[in-house]
Protein backbone atom coordinates (compact mmCIF):
# COMPACT_ATOMS: atom_id res chain seq x y z
CA UNK A 1 0.00 0.00 0.00
CA UNK A 2 1.59 3.14 -1.04
CA UNK A 3 1.42 5.96 1.33
CA UNK A 4 1.88 9.73 1.21
CA UNK A 5 5.88 11.39 1.19
CA UNK A 6 5.71 13.07 4.76
CA UNK A 7 7.80 14.81 7.38
CA UNK A 8 7.73 11.16 8.84
CA UNK A 9 9.84 10.02 5.79
CA UNK A 10 12.36 13.21 6.04
CA UNK A 11 12.77 12.01 9.86
CA UNK A 12 13.42 8.74 8.81
CA UNK A 13 16.25 10.03 6.25
CA UNK A 14 17.90 12.09 8.66
CA UNK A 15 18.13 9.34 11.21
CA UNK A 16 19.92 7.49 8.09
CA UNK A 17 22.20 10.40 8.12
CA UNK A 18 24.07 9.36 11.17
CA UNK A 19 24.83 6.35 9.57
CA UNK A 20 26.57 8.05 6.54
CA UNK A 21 28.55 10.18 8.55
CA UNK A 22 29.88 7.43 10.84
CA UNK A 23 30.80 5.54 7.95
CA UNK A 24 32.60 8.26 6.31
CA UNK A 25 34.33 9.12 9.88
CA UNK A 26 35.41 5.49 10.41
CA UNK A 27 37.16 6.11 5.87
CA UNK A 28 38.24 9.57 7.68
CA UNK A 29 40.40 8.38 10.49
CA UNK A 30 41.00 4.67 9.29
CA UNK A 31 42.62 5.81 5.88
CA UNK A 32 43.78 8.57 6.89
CA UNK A 33 45.86 6.93 9.19
CA UNK A 34 47.19 3.83 6.66
CA UNK A 35 47.20 6.27 4.37
CA UNK A 36 49.97 8.05 6.39
CA UNK A 37 52.11 4.56 6.60
CA UNK A 38 51.63 4.25 3.13
CA UNK A 39 53.35 7.96 2.30
CA UNK A 40 55.74 6.59 4.77
CA UNK A 41 56.61 4.07 2.39
CA UNK A 42 56.78 6.03 -0.53
CA UNK A 43 59.43 7.98 0.84
CA UNK A 44 60.95 4.87 2.30
CA UNK A 45 64.99 4.56 1.57
CA UNK A 46 63.96 1.11 0.91
CA UNK A 47 62.85 0.28 -2.39
CA UNK A 48 60.54 -2.83 -1.89
CA UNK A 49 58.56 -0.66 1.00
CA UNK A 50 58.30 2.15 -2.26
CA UNK A 51 57.25 -0.87 -4.44
CA UNK A 52 55.00 -2.17 -2.31
CA UNK A 53 53.31 0.84 -1.66
CA UNK A 54 52.96 1.93 -5.55
CA UNK A 55 51.25 -1.30 -5.74
CA UNK A 56 48.89 -0.69 -3.31
CA UNK A 57 47.95 2.62 -4.22
CA UNK A 58 47.56 1.64 -7.92
CA UNK A 59 45.56 -1.10 -7.07
CA UNK A 60 42.71 0.59 -5.27
CA UNK A 61 43.22 3.60 -7.56
CA UNK A 62 42.85 1.37 -10.56
CA UNK A 63 39.59 -0.74 -9.67
CA UNK A 64 36.12 0.53 -8.82
CA UNK A 65 35.60 1.12 -5.11
CA UNK A 66 31.72 -1.22 -5.99
CA UNK A 67 33.99 -4.13 -6.59
CA UNK A 68 36.05 -3.49 -4.59
CA UNK A 69 32.94 -3.93 -1.60
CA UNK A 70 31.68 -6.99 -3.35
CA UNK A 71 35.09 -8.77 -2.92
CA UNK A 72 35.38 -8.06 0.67
CA UNK A 73 31.81 -8.70 1.55
CA UNK A 74 31.25 -11.64 -0.94
CA UNK A 75 34.89 -12.77 -1.93
CA UNK A 76 36.04 -13.41 1.81
CA UNK A 77 33.87 -16.62 1.76
CA UNK A 78 36.40 -17.97 -0.06
CA UNK A 79 38.58 -17.61 2.92
CA UNK A 80 36.09 -18.81 5.39
CA UNK A 81 35.24 -14.94 6.09
CA UNK A 82 31.65 -13.36 6.49
CA UNK A 83 31.90 -10.06 7.16
CA UNK A 84 28.48 -7.99 8.11
CA UNK A 85 27.35 -5.17 5.88
CA UNK A 86 29.10 -2.91 8.63
CA UNK A 87 32.08 -4.27 8.99
CA UNK A 88 32.74 -5.11 4.93
CA UNK A 89 31.86 -1.15 4.44
CA UNK A 90 34.36 -0.10 7.08
CA UNK A 91 37.43 -2.14 5.47
CA UNK A 92 36.61 -1.25 2.17
CA UNK A 93 36.55 2.62 2.57
CA UNK A 94 39.32 2.52 4.87
CA UNK A 95 41.95 0.72 2.29
CA UNK A 96 40.45 2.58 -0.65
CA UNK A 97 40.83 5.71 0.99
CA UNK A 98 43.87 5.39 2.24
CA UNK A 99 45.18 4.28 -1.25
CA UNK A 100 43.73 8.40 -1.78
CA UNK A 101 45.13 9.82 1.57
CA UNK A 102 48.52 8.07 0.77
CA UNK A 103 49.49 9.83 -2.42
CA UNK A 104 47.95 13.33 -0.73
CA UNK A 105 50.41 13.03 1.72
CA UNK A 106 53.24 12.13 -0.33
CA UNK A 107 52.92 14.88 -2.73
CA UNK A 108 52.66 16.55 0.51
CA UNK A 109 55.72 15.36 2.21
CA UNK A 110 57.70 15.87 -1.56
CA UNK A 111 57.18 19.39 -1.43
CA UNK A 112 59.24 19.62 1.25
CA UNK A 113 62.97 20.79 0.01
CA UNK A 114 65.03 18.06 -0.05
CA UNK A 115 67.25 19.93 1.70
CA UNK A 116 65.50 19.31 4.80
CA UNK A 117 66.68 15.25 4.49
CA UNK A 118 69.88 16.16 3.69
CA UNK A 119 70.99 18.29 6.58
CA UNK A 120 68.83 15.60 9.16
CA UNK A 121 70.86 12.95 8.14
CA UNK A 122 73.85 15.53 8.22
CA UNK A 123 72.73 15.57 12.33
CA UNK A 124 72.42 12.19 13.11
CA UNK A 125 68.36 11.50 12.28
CA UNK A 126 67.56 8.57 11.10
CA UNK A 127 64.99 7.99 8.38
CA UNK A 128 61.98 7.75 11.02
CA UNK A 129 62.66 10.62 13.49
CA UNK A 130 63.26 12.68 10.55
CA UNK A 131 59.60 11.86 8.88
CA UNK A 132 58.19 12.34 12.36
CA UNK A 133 59.40 15.36 14.11
CA UNK A 134 61.03 17.72 11.17
CA UNK A 135 59.17 16.63 7.48
CA UNK A 136 55.08 15.89 8.63
CA UNK A 137 55.00 18.87 10.86
CA UNK A 138 56.06 21.48 7.98
CA UNK A 139 53.81 19.38 5.51
CA UNK A 140 50.66 18.78 7.49
CA UNK A 141 49.45 22.56 6.64
CA UNK A 142 49.78 21.52 2.35
CA UNK A 143 47.73 18.09 3.21
CA UNK A 144 44.86 20.08 4.68
CA UNK A 145 43.20 21.49 1.66
CA UNK A 146 43.56 17.78 -0.75
CA UNK A 147 42.76 16.31 2.59
CA UNK A 148 39.17 18.39 3.27
CA UNK A 149 38.56 17.81 -0.52
CA UNK A 150 39.03 14.37 -0.29
CA UNK A 151 36.81 14.17 2.37
CA UNK A 152 33.63 15.59 0.08
CA UNK A 153 34.35 12.51 -2.19
CA UNK A 154 34.35 10.06 0.77
CA UNK A 155 30.86 11.48 2.08
CA UNK A 156 28.88 11.07 -1.49
CA UNK A 157 30.90 7.76 -2.33
CA UNK A 158 29.34 6.12 0.75
CA UNK A 159 25.85 5.85 -1.05
CA UNK A 160 27.66 2.81 -2.47
CA UNK A 161 27.31 1.02 0.41
CA UNK A 162 23.62 0.53 0.39
CA UNK A 163 23.58 -2.08 -2.38
CA UNK A 164 25.52 -4.52 0.55
CA UNK A 165 22.41 -4.01 2.68
CA UNK A 166 24.41 -1.24 4.89
CA UNK A 167 21.06 1.00 6.03
CA UNK A 168 22.35 4.47 5.22
CA UNK A 169 20.92 7.41 3.58
CA UNK A 170 21.17 5.78 -0.13
CA UNK A 171 19.28 2.74 1.11
CA UNK A 172 16.73 4.52 3.54
CA UNK A 173 15.97 6.71 0.70
CA UNK A 174 15.12 3.35 -1.57
CA UNK A 175 13.23 1.77 1.22
CA UNK A 176 11.03 5.08 1.61
CA UNK A 177 10.36 4.96 -2.04
CA UNK A 178 9.21 1.88 -2.70
CA UNK A 179 6.86 2.61 -0.05
CA UNK A 180 6.18 6.42 -1.42
CA UNK A 181 6.73 6.16 -5.16
CA UNK A 182 7.74 9.50 -4.89
CA UNK A 183 11.08 9.17 -6.06
CA UNK A 184 11.79 13.10 -7.37
CA UNK A 185 10.52 14.24 -3.74
CA UNK A 186 12.70 11.29 -1.94
CA UNK A 187 15.80 11.38 -3.75
CA UNK A 188 15.12 15.46 -4.43
CA UNK A 189 15.39 15.48 -0.40
CA UNK A 190 18.28 13.11 -0.20
CA UNK A 191 20.40 15.28 -2.63
CA UNK A 192 19.80 18.08 -0.29
CA UNK A 193 21.40 16.01 2.47
CA UNK A 194 24.51 14.85 0.55
CA UNK A 195 24.24 18.82 -0.02
CA UNK A 196 24.07 20.41 3.14
CA UNK A 197 26.80 17.52 4.38
CA UNK A 198 29.09 18.17 1.69
CA UNK A 199 29.00 22.22 1.01
CA UNK A 200 30.60 23.06 4.00
CA UNK A 201 33.54 21.05 3.60
CA UNK A 202 33.92 22.02 -0.28
CA UNK A 203 34.19 26.12 1.67
CA UNK A 204 36.56 24.57 4.31
CA UNK A 205 38.88 23.20 2.30
CA UNK A 206 38.42 26.39 -0.70
CA UNK A 207 39.37 28.88 2.24
CA UNK A 208 42.44 26.42 3.53
CA UNK A 209 43.53 26.23 0.32
CA UNK A 210 43.50 30.23 0.02
CA UNK A 211 44.89 30.88 3.14
CA UNK A 212 47.97 28.28 2.37
CA UNK A 213 47.88 30.42 -1.00
CA UNK A 214 48.62 33.63 1.12
CA UNK A 215 51.19 31.65 3.26
CA UNK A 216 53.23 30.67 0.48
CA UNK A 217 53.21 34.56 -0.69
CA UNK A 218 54.47 36.16 2.77
CA UNK A 219 56.88 33.48 3.59
CA UNK A 220 58.33 31.48 0.78
CA UNK A 221 57.76 28.21 -0.67
CA UNK A 222 56.82 26.37 3.28
CA UNK A 223 54.60 29.38 4.20
CA UNK A 224 55.50 31.71 7.16
CA UNK A 225 56.76 30.23 10.18
CA UNK A 226 58.04 27.31 8.90
CA UNK A 227 61.23 25.72 10.16
CA UNK A 228 64.56 26.57 7.87
CA UNK A 229 66.00 23.43 9.01
CA UNK A 230 65.92 20.40 10.92
CA UNK A 231 67.63 22.05 14.01
CA UNK A 232 64.91 24.46 13.65
CA UNK A 233 62.08 22.38 13.89
CA UNK A 234 63.19 20.31 16.49
CA UNK A 235 64.71 22.77 19.15
CA UNK A 236 61.59 25.34 18.10
CA UNK A 237 61.85 29.17 18.78
CA UNK A 238 63.76 30.62 21.17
Amino acid sequence: MLRDFTFNEVYFLLLATRWTILLAIIAFVGGGLLGLVIAGMRVSPYAVLRRAAMAYIQFFQGTPLLIQLFMVFYGTAFIGLSPDPWTAAAITFIVNSAAFFGEIFYGSIESIPRGQWEISRALGFRFVPTLRLIILPQAFRLMLPPTVGFTVQIVKGTSVASLIGLTELARTATVINTVTFEPALVFGTVALIYFALCWPLSLLGASLERRLLVQKVRGGPLGKGAAASPAAAVAGPD
